[in-house]
């Protein structure tokens, strides 16, 4: 970094350092999208219900009453009761304490697969803006290699083909999810490169690594955050899907995918045994839905006034 370069951000720091010493409104972005979120009830409720999940999932040999793999032949497929609130599967294994126990695969899948994809979609989306040409046209073409199949399809090639576990479903559902990032990120770089202080900082000297990772991408953070928060939901669709088939999280280990395939024998006996895992599902992708538009409304600039 330059040493004019060096002065400016001084500058900058002192200049806000006198704002806050005389008492003078000083303004955040991410304050005052904060203050925007709690406004909207329904998103911080779906928040609330998230980080009961989290909780959930965290703690789950402390909530769940039961080992997930203990298997009692006498409750066998028990109704719901006392003992097993939402009844017991065909081993006698308590269903309460396997969906508790399928909340940690569903809730870390999904984020380590968005963490996956956001680090390749963030990286490749702003070399791609940023340099243009023949490299954003190479990687434009790779782009749409990968949206050229069904995801669901895609997911099953990938599984199909690194075998299955855990961290391969991680690998693959990263590749499933990473060019919506890259499509988003390639577009806001290639408007903020032409910002007056991405200029500024070249004519400072500042090199192409610190323009792109100082100056563009802390600026697409928003839109990071909500790409995330918006792809979670997908991600745990996605591995429910595969486990129901058959190709992703592998019993005994408890998914609530792979329960809900399970239960397919024992759909009109023991109805519970299906709908519980779906209703888990349905409440933890719905949060994520709710939650990632009230972060995407709050985040947008165009409502800071």
């Amino acid at each position: 970094m330059s040493k004019k370069m060096i002065r400016f951000f001084n500058k900058q720091k002192q200049f806000e350092q006198d704002v806050l010493e005389h008492g003078m409104e000083y303004s955040s972005f991410y304050g005052d999208s904060l203050k925007r979120l709690k406004k909207n009830r329904m998103a911080m409720f779906c928040a609330g219900i998230l980080v009961l999940l989290v909780l959930a999932a965290i703690f789950a040999p402390v909530i769940a009453p039961y080992d997930p793999t203990y298997q009692d032949y006498s409750a066998v497929l028990a109704a719901p009761s006392m003992a097993h609130p939402f009844g017991t599967d065909e081993y006698g294994r308590d269903i309460l304490s396997r969906i508790i126990y399928g909340s940690r695969v569903s809730i870390s899948i999904g984020i380590v697969a968005q963490v996956v994809a956001s680090f390749v979609g963030v990286i490749l989306g702003a070399v791609a803006g940023y340099y243009g040409g023949r490299i954003d046209s190479i990687i434009s073409r790779i782009m749409e290699i990968f949206q050229a199949f069904p995801d669901l399809i895609f997911a099953m090639a990938i599984m199909t083909f690194l075998g299955k576990g855990v961290l391969n479903l991680f690998i693959a559902l990263g590749l499933l999810t990473w060019v919506r990032t890259a499509r988003m990120i390639r577009g806001s770089v290639m408007q903020l490169k032409e910002k007056e202080y991405i200029e500024a900082s070249r004519a400072c000297g500042a090199s192409t690594f610190w323009i792109i990772t100082k100056g563009l991408i802390p600026n697409c953070l928003s839109t990071i955050i909500v790409l995330v928060t918006l792809g979670i939901p997908n991600a745990i669709m996605y591995e429910a899907s595969l486990s129901f088939l058959g190709i992703g999280i592998q019993p005994p280990t408890p998914s609530w995918g792979n329960m809900i395939s399970a239960a397919q024998t024992f759909i009109s006996y023991r109805p519970v045994y299906s709908i519980m895992p779906g209703v888990a599902i349905m409440v933890t992708v719905i949060a994520f839905n709710i939650f990632g538009d009230g972060l995407r409304d709050a985040l947008d600039p165009k409502l800071k006034n």
